[in-house]
C-alpha cells in the first residue's frame, strides 16, 4: 500500500498498525492514512489530566490536526469501546491499554490481552492502531518501567500478526515493514 494512495474500504475487516518512537510521526501518519475514512471514531487512550499543561498542549495539537467530522472518544477502557463501536476506528495509542493494566498480575494481564486481540480480530470495520516503540534504548531501573516495556512489546507483536498493514514511523518517515521483513518463527 502506498501511503499516498490508500485503497481501503470501510466495510472490510482491516487492521493497519503504525508504530514508532516519541516524536517519530506515527500519529500524523495514522491520521494521514485515515483521513478519507468516513464516520471514523478517534479513540484517545489516555487519562484526562487538566493539571498537566504540557500534556494538554500535546492533546490540543492532536485535536487541531484531526478532521472536524471525526468522533472523539477519550477513554481508558478500550475493551468496552471495541464492544460498542462498530464503525471505523483510529486508536491512539495502544500504550494506554498497557498503562490501564500496568498494576495487574501477569495472569490478569494475559486475559485482557487475549480479549483485546479477539475483539480486534472480530471487527468488521477498518481499525488504525498507533503504538509506541520502546525498549530500543535504556532499560528502566524500575520494575514498572520494565513491565511496561515487556507488555507493550508482547502486545505489539500480537497486533502485528493480525494486521494486514504494518508501518514503522522513524524520523518523520514511514516504512512499510511487511514489505522488507520476515516474521520471526516462534
Amino acid at each position: 500500500m502506498n501511503a499516498n494512495n490508500s485503497s481501503l474500504t470501510n466495510d472490510l475487516s482491516h487492521i493497519i498498525f503504525i508504530t514508532g518512537g516519541t516524536k517519530s510521526g506515527k500519529s500524523e501518519f495514522a491520521e494521514h492514512l485515515a483521513k478519507k475514512t468516513k464516520k471514523l471514531s478517534y479513540i484517545a487512550l489516555s487519562e484526562i489530566n487538566i493539571e498537566d499543561k504540557e500534556w494538554q498542549e500535546k492533546i490540543n495539537l492532536h485535536k487541531k490536526r484531526r478532521p472536524k467530522d471525526w468522533k472523539l472518544i477519550e477513554t481508558r477502557n478500550l475493551l468496552n469501546i471495541l464492544c460498542e463501536e462498530e464503525g471505523p476506528l483510529l486508536i491512539d495509542s495502544i500504550g494506554g491499554f498497557v498503562m490501564e493494566s500496568i498494576n495487574k498480575e501477569q495472569e490478569e494481564w494475559s486475559t485482557k490481552l487475549d480479549s483485546l486481540i479477539s475483539l480486534l480480530i472480530k471487527r468488521k470495520s477498518i481499525t488504525f492502531i498507533v503504538g509506541e516503540q520502546v525498549g530500543w534504548s535504556l532499560v528502566s531501573e524500575y520494575k514498572i518501567g520494565n513491565t511496561y516495556i515487556e507488555r507493550i512489546g508482547e502486545l505489539q507483536k500480537r497486533i502485528t500478526k493480525i494486521s494486514k498493514d504494518n508501518w514503522l514511523a522513524i524520523n518523520g518517515r514511514a516504512i512499510k515493514i511487511d514489505e522488507i521483513s520476515l516474521e520471526i518463527p516462534t
